[in-house]
């Protein structure tokens, strides 16, 4: 990670070496933050955020289910945004990571009564997966740690604490020789990788399964936006693994990971093991909308 200049903290914009936290802060030790991943792309117009609204929206949410009430208003985070990336002068990509989280003050489980804080850190990265992975795809496997479960979690928060069994499953994917994981939900279905969404394309249908099991995501929303503008049909259902393996194209999507798509799972090379034509045309629709190359989408950009 390159650093920046700046990170909004609580308000302020402080220096990147300067943006520091109590080593008693509650999150850290209990797990109960929430957090974003948003992105803005450099485009012929200037610095544009994808969906800054959704993101900030869907933040909030998190805050509301974990019980955490903020301590910014959602239209100060949002301007937020804009004043970091004003500040920091990017020169190319962004990511950003806003993040809501419970600081020094108390100790126990009972997380109420502790201080809540807020920062924005945005700092310059580009594909996820890898840029060679967004053209000839990604080994995925199928981990032994399944997805967490709607009746211990809250699978609709974008919460710090869900991502443990993501961190467990992307680390034994990686170690096994892999570069990312499928998640099953606990009754065996196909749920979701480590931080993105599933597509399949099964005779010109394009499934992916339904948010029970997974975060509602924004970029998977705007694939299957784009995908019903194009005229494709769109099966939201559950899928098992093993129709992963005979499907003619998988790609994966999310903030960070975009449009990826996945050439093989669990050593059954899918499709032609390569991006298939579908998700080909899919992830060149995304990136004329993040970039602002399609007019009908511009309403989703924010320009700096």
């Amino acid at each position: 990670m390159e650093k920046a200049k700046y990170i909004w903290m609580d308000g302020k914009l402080v220096n990147w070496d300067d943006a520091k936290v109590h080593v008693l802060t509650h999150t850290l030790h209990y797990g109960n933050g929430v957090f974003e991943g948003t992105r803005a792309y450099q485009t012929k117009d200037g610095l544009a955020i994808f969906r800054l609204e959704e993101h900030c929206k869907r933040l909030y949410n998190s805050a509301k289910i974990t019980a955490i009430k903020p301590n910014i208003e959602i239209d100060e985070l949002k301007n937020a945004h804009i004043e970091l990336l004003k500040a920091n002068e990017f020169k190319s990509n962004v990511y950003l990571r806003p993040l809501i989280y419970l600081g020094y003050g108390v100790m126990g489980v009972y997380h109420v009564k502790a201080p809540v804080h807020t920062m924005i850190a945005a700092w310059e990265w580009g594909a996820y997966l890898g840029d060679e992975g967004l053209e000839k795809g990604i080994r995925v496997m199928t981990s032994s740690i399944v997805r967490n479960s709607i009746r211990s979690n809250f699978g609709k928060a974008k919460a710090v604490a869900n991502y443990l069994n993501s961190q467990m499953a992307k680390y034994e994917a990686i170690q096994a020789g892999f570069e990312e994981a499928l998640m099953l939900d606990d009754n065996g279905f196909a749920a979701e990788g480590s931080g993105e969404c599933l597509f399949i394309v099964r005779d010109g249908v394009l499934i992916s399964p339904p948010n029970d099991n997974s975060l509602e995501s924004i970029t998977q929303a705007t694939v299957l936006e784009l995908a019903e503008d194009m005229g494709i049909k769109i099966q939201r259902r559950n899928i098992t693994r093993d129709e992963i393996y005979i499907c003619d194209e998988a790609f994966f999507t999310g903030t960070a990971a975009e449009v990826t798509p996945v050439n093989s799972l669990d050593n059954r090379t899918i499709g032609e093991g390569k991006r298939g034509e579908m998700t080909k045309k899919l992830q060149s629709a995304y990136f004329d909308v993040v970039f602002g190359r399609d007019q009908r989408y511009k309403h989703y950009l924010t320009y700096i």
